[in-house]
């Protein structure tokens, strides 16, 4: 066998012996804690870590910082860690939906870090890639800019910002296979592809977990490089957040 022969052997062979699958999502969130900090993808309800969410409640950690594009509604998502008060800080572009989530905020219970939408998902991003901060105009002029470098680009003020830190990000996706490879469904790819890999630890769940070697490699959109857990995820309910029918 010639070196190139035996060089792609043992890549082969290294890639099959890649499994990142955990039996369920308590083997999942294992040495998760209080006091942590939490990514977690979705937009409004859509693609949101249902199982991942209902397992941080019922595991009733507290002191958490939770990085999120909203803060759930009242009674579903991260709504439910709200209601528990299990949330110290909230890090978020939208918030309108949730009544407990504005009770806490005006008393004085939760922290708040209201954050323009597209500078959320570039310090998500910024974090999986290994940039440390980048300038954005977004913000200036605002309360945003509070305490922020300041540089002009083209005549244009940009503020500096820093790329997030969190312990654990949990990511919902359709398709998955063993090795962490996985495929989003539609618009639920949203806040879900930034997140995966901008944690130390990076947990994903999916509808349909397969072996590796099912998936198509020109549909996968994100590498499993970025994922530490994977694991089906069970009685996902998908809610809407405003259903809106025709008149008949």
């Amino acid at each position: 066998m010639n070196f190139t022969r035996a060089f792609c052997f043992l890549f082969l062979l290294s890639y099959c012996m890649i499994n990142k699958k955990v039996n369920n999502v308590t083997e999942a969130l294992k040495y998760v804690a209080s006091d942590m900090t939490f990514m977690l993808g979705g937009f409004g309800l859509c693609g949101i870590p249902e199982n991942a969410i209902s397992e941080l409640v019922r595991l009733g950690l507290t002191n958490l910082t939770c990085i999120s594009n909203n803060a759930g509604v009242d009674d579903f998502g991260l709504g439910l860690l709200l209601k528990n008060k299990q949330i110290k800080k909230m890090i978020a572009s939208y918030v309108g939906e949730n009544a407990e989530f504005e009770r806490q905020m005006l008393s004085g219970e939760l922290e708040v870090t209201l954050t323009p939408q597209g500078t959320l998902a570039e310090k998500c991003r910024a974090a999986k890639m290994g940039i440390p901060a980048f300038y954005t105009p977004a913000g200036y002029g605002t309360e945003v800019a509070t305490g922020k470098e300041v540089k002009t680009f083209n005549g244009k003020p940009h503020l500096l910002e820093e790329a997030y830190k969190a312990d654990f990000s949990f990511i919902k996706a359709w398709k998955g296979d063993e090795a962490g490879n996985i495929i989003f469904k539609a618009t639920a790819r949203n806040f879900n592809s930034p997140m995966c890999g901008a944690a130390k630890v990076n947990i994903v769940e999916v509808e349909e977990l397969v072996p590796i070697g099912q998936l198509d490699p020109n549909q996968i959109h994100v590498s499993g490089v970025f994922v530490q857990r994977i694991f089906e995820g069970k009685n996902y309910k998908k809610p809407i957040e405003h259903l809106t029918l025709s008149e008949a």
